[in-house]
This record gives C-alpha cells, sequence and structure tokens, in this order.
C-alpha cells in the first residue's frame, strides 16, 4: 500500500510510518514541524518507500500520486501545544481533518483519524466504552483540542455516511516511549526529566487523578491493526491497567534512583479525574490488547531520555533539509 501519514514526524505519527515500512508498505509523510521534529523520522529518512512534504495540512496536503490510506495524526497534542496554539489546534481539527477526508475520498482511500481519550472529558462513566457521550466543556481551555478532536470525529462519519468512505477511528489514551519532546507538560515526560535533572516532580493536585499508560510499540501495534481490519465505528486503543499520578511519581522515583522531592501544584482547569479505556472492542475485534508493563515500558523511555539530556546538540536530515535544534537542557 502507499498511504499518507500527517504529522509524520510527531510522536506517534513517526512511530506508525516506521510500522508502515516495516511491513514494506510506501509512506508520505506531511508534516509542518511546528510540533513534531525531523529528529523523529532521522533513522528511516533514507528509507527507499519514504518520503516527506512539509506543508500545513490546514492549509493543503500537496500529494498528487494515487494512494490506498490516509491517517491523520496532525495535531498538537500536548496541553502545553494546545495552549499556546489554541486557533492552529482548531484549524487542524477542521480544515486539516477537511482536507485529509477530501485526499482519501478522491483517492477511494483508506481514511484514518487519530482521537483522543479527551472526547471523553471529565467522565462520569468508569471505565469509559465507546459508547460514553462525554462530559466536555466547550468553553474551557483545553476545550479547543477536545472539541476540534469531537468535530473531527463527526465529519469523518460524516463522510462515511454520506460518502461510503472507508473510514476508522481510534481514541488514544495516555501513550508514552521514546520521541516524546523532553517538555511537552505530558506528565511521564515532566516526571521523567525533572527526575533525571534533579528537579522537584510537579503533581498537580493531589496526584490522586488516574491515568492509563500504554507504552508507544502497543498503542501504534493496535493503531496499525484497526487500520487493516477494524470497522467504522471509534475504538479504544489503551492500557486499562489504571494508576494515580502519584503512583506515576513513585515508579519514575525509584526506576531513576533520584531523590526528588514532590512539588504539589494547583489542578489545572477540567483536568480530568479518572481514565481508563475499556478495549473490549480491540480484544474482540482485533485481538489487541497492551504487552509491556508500564514499569518496563517507564524504564525503556528513562533511558532515552538520559540519553537525550547527555546530547550536546539534536540534528536530523530529512531528504535536502536540515534542521538544528538547540540542546535540550536550555529549554527550547
Amino acid at each position: 500500500m502507499r498511504v499518507v501519514i500527517t504529522g509524520a514526524a510527531g510522536f506517534l505519527g513517526s512511530h506508525l510510518s516506521e510500522r508502515f515500512l516495516r511491513d514494506g508498505h510506501e509512506v508520505i509523510g506531511v508534516d509542518n514541524f511546528v510540533t513534531g521534529s525531523p529528529a523523529n523520522v532521522e533513522s528511516f529518512a533514507d528509507h527507499d518507500g519514504f518520503r516527506v512534504i512539509e506543508s500545513d495540512v490546514s492549509a493543503s496536503i500537496p500529494v498528487d500520486v494515487k494512494v490506498d490510506g490516509v491517517l491523520h495524526f496532525a495535531s498538537p497534542a500536548s496541553p502545553i501545544d494546545y495552549y499556546e496554539l489554541p486557533i492552529e489546534t482548531l484549524k487542524v481539527g477542521s480544515y486539516g481533518t477537511h482536507n485529509a477526508l477530501e485526499l482519501a475520498r478522491l483517492n477511494g482511500a483508506r481514511f484514518f483519524m487519530a482521537s483522543t481519550s479527551e472526547v471523553y472529558g471529565d467522565p462520569t462513566e468508569h471505565p469509559q466504552r465507546e459508547s460514553y457521550w462525554g462530559n466536555v466543556s466547550s468553553v474551557g481551555p483545553r476545550s479547543v483540542y477536545d472539541e476540534a478532536k469531537r468535530y473531527a470525529e463527526a465529519a469523518t462519519m460524516a463522510y462515511h455516511r454520506h460518502h461510503k468512505l472507508d473510514t476508522r477511528i481510534v481514541r488514544i489514551f495516555n501513550t508514552y516511549g521514546p520521541r516524546m519532546r523532553p517538555h511537552d507538560g505530558r506528565v511521564v515526560t515532566n516526571f521523567i526529566v525533572q527526575a533525571l535533572t534533579g528537579e522537584p516532580l510537579s503533581l498537580y493536585g493531589d496526584g490522586s487523578q488516574t491515568r492509563s499508560f500504554c507504552y508507544v510499540d502497543d498503542e501504534i501495534e493496535g493503531i496499525y491493526q484497526l487500520f487493516m481490519r477494524g470497522d467504522a465505528q471509534p475504538m479504544n486503543i489503551g492500557n486499562p491497567d489504571e494508576f494515580t499520578v502519584r503512583q506515576l511519581a513513585e515508579i519514575v522515583l525509584e526506576l531513576t534512583g533520584s531523590s526528588s522531592p514532590l512539588a504539589f501544584q494547583p489542578l489545572p482547569t477540567d483536568d480530568p479525574k479518572v481514565r481508563r479505556p475499556d478495549i473490549t472492542r480491540a480484544r474482540t475485534m482485533l485481538g489487541w490488547e497492551p504487552q509491556v508493563p508500564v514499569r518496563e515500558g517507564i524504564a525503556r523511555t528513562i533511558e532515552y531520555f538520559r540519553s537525550l539530556l547527555a546530547a550536546p546538540r539534536l540534528g536530523a536530515k530529512v531528504g535536502t533539509r536540515t534542521m538544528q535544534f538547540p540542546s535540550v537542557g536550555s529549554g527550547s
């Protein structure tokens, strides 16, 4: 197959590109490198089946060859990004989704929408099944991301019903692993970088809120299988094992050997109190469930960040384009 992956230089997009290449498919990546990084695709940038087009998918997706699949992963995905880029987040969820859907429609290609557990908001149902409609504020600070994804799901289903487009929707739960940005504001990266640098670990609220953490290899395999043999209805792909944020902090401190203290801070507005996927559909339809225990995944991620923090500079070449990045420790 030849597939287009928007956001191909992002955390998940780059791992997904690699997964498709590993099975012999051709990947056309599209990214504007606002939150993605050429360093994420450096290890396979010279693969014969891979190329990158630099473009803002909210404006256009300049692909002029026949494609068999379009996977829409372009979007700011961490709170620090969508708080700083609220309009861009809304645009990529609306205009970007429309452009990706049109590309799929014109090619008669399968369309895959990367949605999120954030569509459930601060849930009143626990664990969250795909049938749950959610508890989302349409005007809160997180709404730019939550509602952009909810709109994108609605647009995907409209194309499925009206144009008979072959579509998939994945609701991604907290995913972590190599290629996350050190200062992206997510809890796993926050804790690991703070522990490795001897800074206090930032706990919001009392640390009793829960999350379900899925290692990236497991998440990507679930996504890949859903693309290949799923159906049009939304599907949760995540780890049903639930941890409090404080438990995660304790695991990170233990595995890093850090003596960093805990620093409690006010809970952000609309921050979900619980988050845990019901993965019955994924187990039944795909035979998928996570294989990597959280402690093992966290240990792997710690080693990635340990090596990253030790690197003086980060650079990557994509095609003929080389981008340099300041040292990670600068906070840039």
